[in-house]
C-alpha cells in the first residue's frame, strides 16, 4: 500500500511545484550544495549517501513514494551533508524554498505533518544507530529490515520486500557484501526472512 505523501501533491502543485522526471542514478543534489527547494517523491526511490575517507559509499537513508527529501535543511543555513541520488526512474515534485515557506504560513496544519514525518524518521534513525553499533552482522541487518518494514501498513511475517541489493545493504550497515550474503542465508535458515527469486522478504 502506498503511503500518504508528507504534503498533499495537489497542494504543492497549486503553489507552483514542478514535476521532475528522474532517471536511475540521477543526482538531485550533492553534498555541499545549498538547499533551495522542497523535494517530495511522487514515484521512485532516492538514496542519501556520502563517501568515507577510504572512498566507500555509506548510505544514510532510502526514501520512497510520498517522502520528502532532506526537508530539515530548509530550516537552517547549512549545506547538504549528503548526496541525493535516484535509484530508479520516477517523478519528483520541486518547490522553491521561498514559496515553500509561504505554503507553510498559509497552511499551518502542514507544519504538523512535516514535524510528524521528521520525528518518525529521527526515531527510526536513533534505533538504527543502535543496531549498527553492534558487532553482530545479524543484528545490524535485522535492524535495517525492521527500519524499512516499520513504514509499511502490513506488518505480517514475510509481507514486506526489501528492494535493496546486497551491496546497498552493505553500504547501509557498513558490512562487506560477502558478509551480508552469508548473514542473509543464516537469517533465512533461522526463519527470520524468506528468499523468493533472490528477493528478501521480512
Amino acid at each position: 500500500m502506498k503511503r500518504l505523501p508528507v504534503i498533499d501533491e495537489n497542494l504543492l502543485l497549486s503553489y507552483g511545484a514542478s514535476e521532475v522526471e528522474l532517471q536511475p542514478s540521477e543526482t538531485i543534489f550533492s553534498s555541499g550544495d545549498q538547499p533551495r527547494y522542497y523535494y517530495q517523491i511522487m514515484e521512485g526511490q532516492i538514496k542519501l549517501n556520502h563517501e568515507d575517507d577510504e572512498g566507500r559509499e555509506l548510505i544514510q537513508s532510502i526514501l520512497n513514494d510520498g517522502d520528502s527529501v532532506c526537508e530539515l535543511l530548509l530550516f537552517t543555513d547549512k549545506c547538504y551533508p549528503v548526496n541525493a541520488i535516484s535509484l530508479r526512474s520516477g517523478k519528483l515534485l520541486k518547490l522553491p524554498k521561498k514559496i515553500f515557506f509561504e505554503l507553510l504560513q498559509d497552511n499551518p496544519e502542514v507544519s504538523f505533518d512535516i514535524n510528524r514525518f521528521i520525528s518518525k524518521h529521527l526515531y527510526q534513525k536513533f534505533v538504527l544507530m543502535q543496531t549498527n553499533s553492534s558487532f553482530q552482522p545479524a543484528l545490524r541487518l535485522k535492524g535495517i529490515f525492521n527500519y524499512f518494514k516499520s513504514f509499511s501498513e502490513d506488518q505480517s511475517k514475510y509481507s514486506f520486500e526489501i528492494t535493496l541489493t546486497r551491496k546497498q545493504l552493505a553500504s547501509i550497515t557498513a558490512l562487506r557484501t560477502e558478509t551480508v550474503i552469508r548473514t542473509v542465508k543464516k537469517l533465512e535458515r533461522a526463519g527470520l526472512v524468506k528468499i523468493i527469486n533472490h528477493k528478501i522478504f521480512v
